[in-house]
């Protein structure tokens, strides 16, 4: 990360910290306001200076195209903007990645170090999954698409630890308190 990058990452937190803690959130929900058009959870150069702008942060137009510049991934001139809540909030505390790391186990029964189809069997049930009770899908069909919403990238039908952690770490940078995120997965994946 270049030198001016960090300059400026370092501005947009300290803008956002200004406002309290909420304004991460705060930031995630501007973010999705102004993706309503496509829904493909991006935005562009514009957008991406009015989101920043609009959560209270001073930065010019030449700052934002920098900093998106540089969360621009696959170079479409867009910002995917769980990439960039995490690049501001940073990767899971140990709190959080603990949880994380408790619900990756209970997935992974055979230790492999990837959740696969077998492993979902007998943690996910699909029987009052709708499209499995009108015979749109099958049980592996479900299984495989609940594996591709964590971020299976290289479509191997395997989520590994690094996709697994990925996953949770946007779906982090959106909720500000520690025992609520905890609480969250706790009863989303009845861990104990």
């Amino acid at each position: 990360m270049s030198t001016e990058v960090l300059v400026i990452l370092d501005k947009v937190k300290a803008g956002l910290k200004k406002r309290g803690t909420r304004t991460i959130a705060g930031l995630g929900r501007t973010f999705r306001q102004l993706d309503s058009f496509d829904g493909n959870r991006k935005v562009d150069g514009q957008e991406f200076y009015v989101g920043l702008t609009e959560c209270g942060v001073d930065i010019t137009q030449a700052e934002a195209s920098a900093l998106l510049t540089f969360f621009d991934k696959d170079g479409d001139g867009h910002v995917n903007f769980d990439e960039f809540l995490v690049g501001i909030r940073g990767q899971l505390n140990a709190k959080r990645q603990a949880i994380v790391d408790k619900a990756f186990l209970k997935f992974d029964k055979d230790g492999s170090g990837k959740i696969d189809r077998n492993d979902l069997h007998g943690v996910y049930d699909v029987s009052m999954h709708p499209k499995f009770q009108n015979g749109e899908m099958t049980e592996e069909e479900i299984f495989d698409e609940f594996l591709g919403n964590f971020g299976d990238r290289n479509g191997d039908g395997m989520i590994d630890k690094p996709e697994w952690d990925e996953y949770y770490a946007a779906i982090s940078s959106n909720i500000d308190n520690d025992d609520h995120f905890v609480l969250l997965m706790r009863n989303a994946w009845k861990l104990d």
